[in-house]
């Protein structure tokens, strides 16, 4: 139906409002999946749309197709991309991660990226999300049409929570030195045009969303004004007009042992920077160790009769302060709490975390990692992991700041407990 697509580029009508008139294919890039089923065992189609086949089966038709779609570009701006749905037909600015098969970590980043992506700086804690996420000589982290997309660093075990609250006062100080010199321009002899964007721009500067249209606009407006050495200045820091997303990424490992006392003081600080902790409740990118985050009776290495201690509860500490955003989630229970969570965290003026259940091959799920989502929905209907979002500007407006968002157990843990071998 495309010019030029190959004779299997069959596309399907997209469903909404927004979308009416056009169609849509969901490509999968066989050279790269893993085959680990995941999306084909969570589809929510009645008749499914994803079928798990041979790999040497599908090569053929699906190559060629793979390599038309990528001649076909994202559109941008139809549905809201802060909704389920909208989300996903936003370009992913990570891909192809090689972590495990299956990996529970993976997701929840790739669909932060789809929010975020084009303004975010992450510092990754040493880890398995370091080891996908900057394995050389590859990276999974990529940029959209205009070049723009995650800036990623990787710091050690024990200070990445410095490494990305530093990188974050300085792009902080550095905006802040660009809104001291549009003060000093507003005072020069400029059409009312261009100040009225430099206006706009200093009124939204903190704001995500609307700095990225103030901030082109500013762009555009300067571009025309008279030579100016201020003017120059300002236009030679055009890369700090949109607000930049803040967050470190670790695991369990990190989060709840080695790097706690960085991530408390980070959190503590009051600064806006948000904190995604992938807890596999084991430390999994040297083997399978017990951390604070394995609950009781696990085996893993260091405790292999099983773990007799309580699971850290990393949450409700974090929550004791009353100004720290903290959301507990689930992607394969809820996806649109883990959405709220995500947009709620990053507009959220102040410290976040979210901690977020990422079943692990570590964890000998006797299903198959092809099930790792579905594993998530077992945990939470179980009463096992908690969905639950404390947000403080609830309070603000005279309401509770948490909210639980699970429901009551429904009576299967011991049978979520024997799907997995750690509990055996």
């Amino acid at each position: 139906e495309l010019e030029g697509a190959p004779a299997g580029f069959r596309t399907m009508e997209a469903k909404g409002k927004e979308l009416e008139g056009m169609k849509f294919r969901m490509q999968v890039n066989t050279l790269d999946c893993y085959g680990c089923g995941n999306c084909a065992d969570i589809c929510p189609a009645k008749t499914p749309a994803l079928v798990m086949k041979p790999l040497e089966t599908q090569t053929e038709m699906e190559v060629p197709n793979h390599e038309f779609s990528l001649t076909v570009p994202f559109k941008a701006g139809i549905m809201n991309r802060e909704s389920v749905k909208g989300s996903q037909f936003v370009q992913p600015l990570m891909e192809f991660s090689g972590a495990c098969a299956g990996c529970g970590e993976t997701p929840y980043v790739k669909l932060l990226t789809q929010l975020f992506g084009e303004r975010m700086f992450i510092s990754n804690a040493t880890g398995c999300s370091s080891i996908w996420g900057g394995s050389a000589p590859s990276a999974p982290y990529c940029t959209n049409e205009d070049g723009h997309g995650p800036t990623w660093g990787n710091s050690l075990f024990e200070d990445a929570a410095e490494f990305g609250y530093g990188k974050m006062i300085a792009v902080k100080h550095r905006r802040e030195g660009v809104a001291l010199l549009v003060k000093e321009a507003l005072e020069l002899d400029l059409d009312a045009e261009i100040k009225t964007a430099m206006q706009d721009w200093l009124d939204t500067m903190w704001d995500g969303k609307q700095s990225a249209v103030t901030g082109r606009r500013m762009e555009a407006a300067l571009a025309t004004a008279p030579a100016h050495d201020l003017i120059d200045q300002i236009l030679d820091q055009a890369d700090l007009f949109v607000k930049k997303s803040h967050w470190i990424f670790g695991g369990d490992g990190w989060a709840y042992d080695i790097g706690f006392g960085g991530l408390d003081h980070v959190l503590a600080s009051g600064e806006d920077i948000n904190i995604l902790v992938m807890d596999t409740e084991v430390y999994s990118n040297t083997g399978g160790q017990s951390s604070k985050a394995t609950p009781t009776g696990a085996i893993a290495k260091f405790a292999a009769s099983g773990k007799k201690t309580a699971k850290k509860d990393l949450g409700r500490m974090m929550m004791s302060y009353g100004y720290v955003y903290v959301a507990s989630v689930a992607m394969g229970a809820n996806k649109q709490q883990v959405l709220k969570a995500f947009v709620e965290a990053e507009n959220y003026p102040g410290p976040s975390i979210i901690i977020c259940y990422a079943p692990c091959i570590n964890q000998g799920i006797k299903k198959g990692m092809g099930k790792t989502q579905e594993e998530q929905k077992l945990a939470v209907q179980s009463g096992y992991w908690p969905l639950y979002r404390y947000n403080p500007m609830l309070e603000e407006e005279g309401k509770n700041p948490f909210v639980l968002e699970s429901k009551a157990p429904d009576g299967t843990l011991q049978e979520f407990l024997s799907g997995e071998n750690r509990f055996a």
